[in-house]
């Protein structure tokens, strides 16, 4: 099922493998994105309980503000682990499209170390770059699989958090699980069923998917420090249909008493990353950025809100001569810097939030708008022209009914305005303006909502600069929309 924006790798025997971008809005090396994941109500609190958690990808878009990272198309078939692992090239057949399964945790590590060395001895150009460093294949992160499978970007926030991916022709369309009305019993084919929003296939279900991590408990705010055997997620094909879901994780051992852990139920999927420390200028630019990090926050007038408080104990840390009073600064001094950091994090999605909701009320002005044009025209036509009926006294009181609604809805629209221009100022929307604008050019289902968030910031950048609430004007830009 192949898709425009595929990233296509050459393989050994002519062969190749598939990869899908993963973008996250975020631009800088140590920019990330907060989201949900895990699922609670499950009964494996321990284990499956939600959580906060952070993602980022590992290579610069050249446009948009956003990074990202590749994850395989399909998980790996027998045929491409073949052609990795074998001595000779195998002759390509229907069995051989089945994902590979009964390997190890080791194995599959070293296909994907085959993999790297072959694509740099033979086919270094079709290997993305940062920096100017070649990136690699691994086994993908818990954070990378389940932000990938419940759908990226590609979908809202509700749909994120919901327990599996939008499929609106149901799971059988989608996914393999145990039964007679789907797997039945049998490992699939790789790539049959539809993909999730991000063009991956068979996230859920099929084979169960190595993860590159150990297998950790969940602990309420943290995983527990026990690690254990390596995780594997997303259910298999004897997985009942009530239990297929994207927070589904489960630990498999590294060694049985027999050797190595092998299971005809866990295969895997590779995921296209990077290095993080790629360059002298890259490490500066990272350590440029951690000292900002946490800083104090400053208000919307430039002045900051923490009085310098961060940097004050910095100073009156490297100024005291007692060691254990130093130390104590500087832990009360990084736990600032963390507390400043949740709070910046906080305050740009509710800056988010704002635009969302700035962005949909443009739409409902338009709509509003035009449809009380509609009604004007059709009053004057009807009952303005000398030639009134008795429908006319109707079709007044819809119209002032409708014009009353129109300017609740106005007036409406003018405070949130002015409410998020007083809270947050220029500097901190217009940063926001840009993530979010990348955050609904990536959701299909969102994308008709990006010029109505230009209009609504060039309103809103409007009173910025001139501080003159234009409520009319507003609603008149909005409605512009229409034409």
């Amino acid at each position: 099922m192949p898709q425009d924006d595929d990233v296509i790798l050459p393989m050994p025997c002519d062969g190749a493998m598939a990869f899908r971008k993963v973008h996250i809005p975020a631009t800088g090396p140590l920019d990330d994105f907060p989201i949900n994941i895990g699922q609670d109500g499950t009964g494996w609190g321990y284990v499956e309980q939600r959580r906060p958690s952070y993602v980022s990808g590992n290579f610069s878009e050249s446009e948009g503000v956003s990074r990202y990272y590749l994850l395989a198309k399909y998980e790996t078939t027998q045929l491409q682990y073949d052609a990795l692992m074998g001595d000779e090239c195998p002759s390509p057949s229907t069995r051989l499209r089945l994902p590979v399964v009964s390997v190890s945790w080791f194995e599959a590590t070293a296909a994907a170390d085959r993999y790297n060395l072959w694509l740099r001895e033979n086919s270094e150009d079709a290997l993305p770059q940062e920096d100017g460093v070649l990136g690699f294949v691994r086994l993908p992160t818990e954070i990378e699989w389940e932000y990938a499978a419940r759908g990226g970007l590609e979908v809202d926030v509700a749909e994120f958090r919901d327990g599996r991916y939008p499929m609106p022709e149901g799971l059988n369309a989608y996914e393999w699980f145990a039964g007679p009305q789907s797997a039945n019993g049998q490992l699939q084919l790789a790539g049959l069923l539809h993909p999730n929003p991000l063009g991956l296939h068979d996230m859920l279900g099929n084979a169960a998917e190595m993860m590159f991590e150990p297998f950790r408990l969940n602990k309420l705010d943290r995983q527990h420090g026990q690690a254990g055997g390596f995780v594997v997620r997303g259910g298999s094909y004897l997985t009942p249909q009530s239990d297929i879901r994207t927070a589904l994780r489960g630990e498999e051992p590294y060694y049985r008493d027999s050797g190595q852990s092998q299971s005809g139920q866990v295969g895997f999927r590779l995921s296209l990353v990077a290095p993080t420390l790629t360059s002298r200028d890259r490490i500066a630019e990272i350590e440029a950025s951690w000292r900002e990090l946490g800083a104090d926050l400053e208000s919307t007038d430039g002045s900051q809100d923490t009085a310098g408080t961060v940097e004050q104990l910095s100073n009156l840390a490297s100024e005291l001569q007692d060691s254990a009073l130093q130390e104590q600064l500087r832990d009360l001094e990084s736990q600032l810097r963390a507390s400043n950091q949740r709070q910046e994090e906080a305050r740009n999605l509710a800056v988010r939030a704002s635009l969302n909701l700035g962005s949909f009320l443009c739409t409902k002005l338009e709509d509003d708008g035009v449809f009380l044009d509609f009604l004007h025209n059709n009053y004057q036509i009807n009952c303005e022209s000398g030639n009134a009926d008795a429908s006319c006294g109707m079709r007044q009181q819809r119209l002032e009914e409708q014009d009353a609604r129109l300017q609740a809805l106005s007036r409406y629209y003018a405070s949130s305005l002015v409410e998020s221009a007083t809270l947050y100022g220029e500097s901190l929307l217009k940063e926001q303006v840009e993530v979010f604008e990348e955050i609904i050019t990536r959701n299909r289902q969102l994308t008709p909502l990006k010029p109505y968030l230009h209009t609504h910031w060039e309103n809103q950048r409007e009173y910025l600069q001139e501080q003159h609430i234009s409520t009319n004007a507003w609603l008149e830009n909005c409605k512009a929309m229409a034409n």
